[in-house]
């Protein structure tokens, strides 16, 4: 029986839990074993993947006494989940798939570095979307996560969304207070929407990709996911800056982004994009979207009606340049050097049977798509053709940005569905993306915050996009939707 006291421990928001171990209100020891009760205690949500409890509390242990001696770092005791993408030293590392099995990296990523640095704990490694392709949770070799929420009145098991899913449910369910996401298309964003959370992509650029195992390298990007923006504002922070390891890492200073949470947005120019009212978006999506923009304009920001032409083709263009980049990222994967081997007669019969045994479908299915767009006959008709829609992607929010200060979205076209819904349809699995490609495509900042519930009872989020490394505008404006919002529900299960 979990005690009131963990309950309530599990329960702070990271900035809550940061200011209490200052006052020493509680201690990092108590949170991090509250957060471990809890884990175990929700481990029918198969949210993690590898636990690690021992480290969670050593890494307290340290903190206590760096509180004490009054050197405690911004996340100070802080216990967050790790995205199974983000190598870490001597922890299982496996991206969600069975070609990682023992695969124990002899080096830590640099944005987790950087949260170890400024005192954060390890509750684990969460599970995924194998090496982050999918937007259920679905396609891990470890099985799908459920979602800690459910429709009103009906039990049947829901997806938390992908490919950060586990990332996602931790936070939801009152495991975790953060987690790590990674976002190539969305991942960060839809799993926050349909798990009632706050999730940012960042700009491209502005955190370290260096240790994060690769999907499709000028798509990916490592974000936040906590519960309130606040808490976001707050981790970005020691997750961001410039790493000379990765070359697309951007040599610019890290703001105090929490400094920016001033509430103040009047003034402040919204851009509504008129091509994102899709066919067979939920009515209810489209309310939402429109309270979105009353909330805003009643706080003195000003909506504008902007168009971005080109989105229609975003999703064509990412399911080719994402699978491209995969089949290039992923050939490392041989049998030969680390993970799975399967051996074979010949050299060759080693690599086809350990790729065979070690990928699951999805995975195959983007490779293959992949190869075939860079090969000689295609690369011109496919692959090049994508990369110009891309730039006309960039030049449509270029020329959008010259009219307004951020841009407001739906998140993801439905509520959560059920984890036996779509698993048929490739293409309406990829159409959950529908709202979030376009900013990757072009490398900019969007944040996901929960703005409203479904007929069902379910957790749907807004969506505001912004200018390349004006991260601050953006909390700033997504704080404001938050405290219009009000948005107090929880999971059933949580209570």
């Amino acid at each position: 029986m979990t005690s009131p006291m963990a309950s309530r421990l599990t329960d702070l928001t990271i900035a809550e839990a940061r200011d209490g171990l200052r006052k020493k209100s509680f201690s990092a020891t108590e949170i991090a074993k509250a957060h471990v009760q809890a884990v175990e205690k929700a481990r029918g949500l198969n949210a993690f993947i590898t636990e690690t409890p021992e480290r969670a509390l050593a890494d307290a242990k340290a903190s206590d006494q760096r509180i004490a001696r009054g050197e405690g770092g911004p996340l100070e005791g802080v216990p967050l989940a790790i995205k199974d993408l983000f190598c870490t030293k001597g922890v299982l590392t496996t991206a969600g798939s069975h070609i990682l099995d023992g695969f124990k990296p002899p080096y830590e990523s640099t944005v987790t570095a950087n949260l170890w640095r400024d005192g954060a704990a390890m509750l684990g490694k969460v599970n995924m979307d194998e090496f982050a392709m999918g937007s259920s949770n679905k396609t891990s070799y470890y099985g799908p996560v459920t979602n800690p929420w459910s429709r009103r009145g009906d039990n049947r098991k829901l997806v938390p969304g992908g490919s950060s899913g586990g990332s996602a449910a931790s936070v939801a369910a009152r495991i975790a207070l953060g987690a790590t996401g990674t976002d190539t298309g969305g991942s960060i964003r839809q799993p926050a929407a349909f798990t009632g959370i706050v999730g940012i992509k960042p700009t491209y650029g502005r955190c370290s990709r260096w240790g994060i195992v690769a999907f499709a390298s000028s798509l990916d990007q490592a974000g936040p996911m906590t519960r309130t923006v606040r808490d976001s504002a707050i981790m970005l922070r020691s997750m961001a800056g410039h790493d000379p390891k990765d070359s697309t890492s951007v040599d610019l200073p890290v703001p105090d982004y929490e400094a920016a949470l001033t509430g103040r947005i009047k003034g402040l120019r919204v851009g509504i994009p008129k091509e994102y009212r899709v066919d067979g978006m939920a009515g209810e999506i489209d309310k939402l979207w429109q309270q979105g923009v009353a909330w805003l304009k009643q706080e003195g920001a000003e909506p504008v009606e902007i168009s971005l032409p080109h989105t229609k083709y975003a999703l064509p263009a990412y399911y080719i340049i994402a699978p491209a980049e995969a089949s290039s990222n992923l050939a490392r994967y041989d049998g030969a050097r680390f993970g799975l081997r399967v051996p074979g007669d010949s050299l060759i019969d080693m690599y086809e049977n350990t790729r065979a045994a070690g990928f699951g479908k999805e995975v195959r299915r983007r490779v293959m798509i992949g190869t075939y767009v860079l090969s000689a006959g295609y690369y011109d008709a496919y692959y090049l053709r994508a990369q110009r829609v891309r730039a006309l992607i960039l030049r449509d929010f270029t020329q959008a940005f010259e009219k307004v200060d951020v841009i407001l979205t739906p998140t993801a076209p439905s509520a959560a569905f059920g984890i036996d819904e779509k698993s048929d349809d490739p293409i309406a699995m990829y159409l959950n993306d529908v709202f979030t490609v376009t900013v990757n495509l072009a490398g900019l900042p969007g944040i996901s915050v929960p703005a409203g519930l479904s007929a069902d009872g379910l957790p749907l989020g807004l969506q505001l996009i912004g200018k390349a490394f004006d991260e601050e505008t953006l909390f700033r404006a997504a704080q404001a939707i938050e405290q219009a919002a009000a948005f107090k529900a929880r999971p059933a299960m949580v209570g």
